[in-house]
């Protein structure tokens, strides 16, 4: 398994954003290994997108990471009992973002059923499973990701994507572009088309 590399990550995020799509997200454990292969994505860029958590060149202690170069995660925590994890691309200064909302488990899905819902995959109903990781939050419970992997270089250990892996091969038949999610704030930015689906 080849990791991406910083070239990868050093692009803008509309670019890493389309090229996630269909890469495979692996989180190592000491229980084992999970990989998802990544289906949903949403790309954020600070200069011209008020959805952007340092729109305007806002720069807090929380969104610090964005702020570095492209190729660690940014996690944060929302509503109180999300976490939801984004990899930071671009330059340093750049304050981009690729949001991962949506991943399917390809390996490694019994223990992602016992980090999500703390019991055996034998024991989940149809709905628990088809939830596993469809959602933002619902993924890092699933890989056991919560903001201690707030700037986690993506070219370690613990998290990493891969383009392809052998044994999961699944080709992309088609991205779509739509809008993204609960941004209902972020005025003219809800429009934009930097939602990114695996159809």
């Amino acid at each position: 398994m080849k990791k991406l590399g910083l070239d990868f990550y050093s692009q803008a995020p509309l670019a890493v954003a389309q090229q996630l799509i269909g890469c495979y997200l692996v989180r190592e454990q000491e229980e084992g290994q999970i990989i998802g292969r990544i289906n949903e994505v949403e790309a954020y860029d600070s200069a011209i997108d008020k959805a952007s958590h340092a729109y305007g060149g806002k720069r807090t202690i929380r969104n610090e990471p964005l702020f570095q170069a492209g190729g660690i995660a940014h996690v944060y925590f929302i509503y109180g009992m999300h976490n939801c994890l984004n990899v930071v691309t671009g330059q340093a200064d750049d304050a981009t973002a690729v949001l991962v909302r949506g991943i399917e488990i390809v390996q490694g899905i019994e223990l992602a059923a016992r980090n999500r819902y703390a019991k055996p995959l034998a024991e989940l109903t149809k709905p628990q499973v088809k939830n596993l990781s469809n959602g933002p939050g619902k993924l890092c419970r699933a890989l056991a990701v919560d903001r201690t992997f707030d700037y986690e270089p993506l070219l370690g250990d613990r998290l990493y994507i891969c383009e392809q892996i052998d044994a999961h091969k699944k080709q992309v038949e088609k991205i779509i572009a739509s809008k993204r999610i609960g941004i209902d704030y972020a005025e003219e930015a809800v429009d934009f088309l930097w939602r990114f689906t695996d159809e």
